[in-house]
């Protein structure tokens, strides 16, 4: 750390040091959310999906092979504390690589709102994900004890609705902290 007429700064090893500890952090309060149901934050039995939330303020930050990594680790992670099927890594995946494409193409501006609205759709687009995957079981596997396709379906549309809804109205939440901090440190990176 240098001083500098009465500003202490980082070295570009302490900063990468503090991103991987805020990335890792962040990570894991999300992680540590996603079973907790709190008073007044569910819908229907629905709480908001943290890890979304967060696969999505990455992906607007880093490239699609980036979004898509931190996707596959973060489902993986939600599966060791839900089960291996349906599995969340590919859903969260597809979000994470959508994400970081409509970033490459310049649809995504520095704006809560607009987040909030791209959080709504992936939440949608991966509810879709674990209900096709259900959904390809049951087709493959007419016996298994899972609810059958119609019943998917109609708990899909819940499900769907209600995480899209917690999910963006709780972005702002993690969206402010951990874009402050991106945004500064890929700038000071750059």
């Amino acid at each position: 750390m240098t001083v500098s007429k009465g500003k202490a700064t980082l070295t570009d090893f302490q900063k990468t040091c503090l991103n991987i500890v805020i990335v890792i952090g962040s990570c894991l309060i999300c992680l540590l959310l996603s079973p907790m149901r709190f008073p007044g934050i569910e819908l229907l039995g629905v709480s908001p999906n943290w890890l979304l939330i967060w696969v999505v303020i990455w992906s607007i930050h880093y490239p699609i092979f980036d979004g898509a990594i931190a996707g596959i680790v973060l489902g993986l992670l939600q599966d060791g504390l839900t089960g291996p099927f349906p599995t969340h890594a590919l859903s969260l995946m597809v979000v994470g690589m959508l994400t970081a494409r409509l970033q490459r193409q310049r649809i995504i501006q520095e704006n809560v709102v607009l987040v909030a609205f791209i959080v709504f759709g992936m939440a949608v687009v991966g509810a879709t994900m674990m209900a096709l995957q259900m959904s390809f079981r049951h087709i493959l596997w007419p016996n298994s004890p899972y609810l059958n396709l119609w019943q998917i379906w109609r708990t899909h549309q819940r499900v769907a609705l209600s995480s899209a809804i917690l999910s963006s109205l709780w972005t702002p939440a993690l969206y402010y902290p951990l874009h402050h901090w991106w945004k500064g440190y890929l700038k000071a990176k750059n």
